[in-house]
């Protein structure tokens, strides 16, 4: 379903680095199955182990929470590309709905997108495939993951799912191999935006007019400050 640039499966030292420059401290296995199961509630506080991301795009603001304790390995993947500054000027390219899957028998609803197009010399090698059986994460409204052509094959490339999807959880019948995708994330605020990004024209699954990711970056003091505005209630 999702596709991606395939290359040398990323190994147990890369991650290390990758996650070193991230600032991710792996959990034991005994912490990560304490976790709860992802939920993706709008505008709800991150949580411990999460770390808060924004993304700008030019029909508005989107608040993520990258969970580097549940899933150690995709989290500093994705964090490692916000830091680096490869997803500003990145696009939001594909939106899947129920109208434009006709030849896939299990459907789904996500938007995708990926890293600034001019500097793919700069994506770091694929990483290991962090299924949901592993993290406890599931594919719910709102779940942040990565696209993936074979296992493996991950780089930069990631969705966001509108409505539950069950299929893309391992063991799911979404993708022949049966493993899943790898969820990572969640959208504390900002689904309304998600879902003008999905309901832009397209050709086929591609949108016709990419939503460009102007700002991709860990929340600031002044971006918590203003997130915590917007949640607060009417007075």
């Amino acid at each position: 379903m999702m596709r991606t640039v395939a290359g040398a499966v990323l190994g147990g030292a890369l991650v290390a680095v990758a996650m070193a420059s991230a600032g991710v401290v792996t959990p034991s296995a005994a912490m990560a199955a304490q976790q709860p199961a992802l939920t993706a509630p709008v505008a709800e506080s991150p949580r411990p182990g999460e770390v808060h991301v924004v993304l700008t795009t030019a029909l508005g603001r989107i608040d993520l929470a990258v969970d580097t304790v549940a899933a150690p390995v995709t989290g500093a993947n994705f964090l490692h590309y916000v830091d680096a500054g490869l997803y500003a000027g990145g696009t939001f390219y594909r939106a899947v709905t129920m109208a434009n899957q006709p030849d896939d028998s299990v459907r789904i609803e996500v938007v995708q997108g990926g890293m600034d197009r001019a500097r793919r010399s700069e994506a770091l090698p694929p990483i290991p495939l962090e299924g949901t059986a592993t993290t406890g994460l599931r594919h719910l409204d709102g779940t942040l993951s990565m696209a993936r052509g074979a296992p493996d094959t991950a780089r930069a490339e990631f969705f966001i799912c509108i409505g539950d999807q069950p299929s893309l959880d391992e063991g799911g019948a979404r993708n022949p191999d049966g493993r899943g995708f790898a969820a990572f994330g969640r959208v504390l605020s900002g689904m309304d935006v998600v879902r003008a990004i999905q309901a832009r024209p397209a050709d086929g699954q591609y949108l016709t007019d990419r939503v460009v990711i102007e700002h991709a970056g860990r929340a600031t003091a002044d971006d918590a400050h203003e997130w915590r505005a917007m949640r607060a209630p009417a007075r």
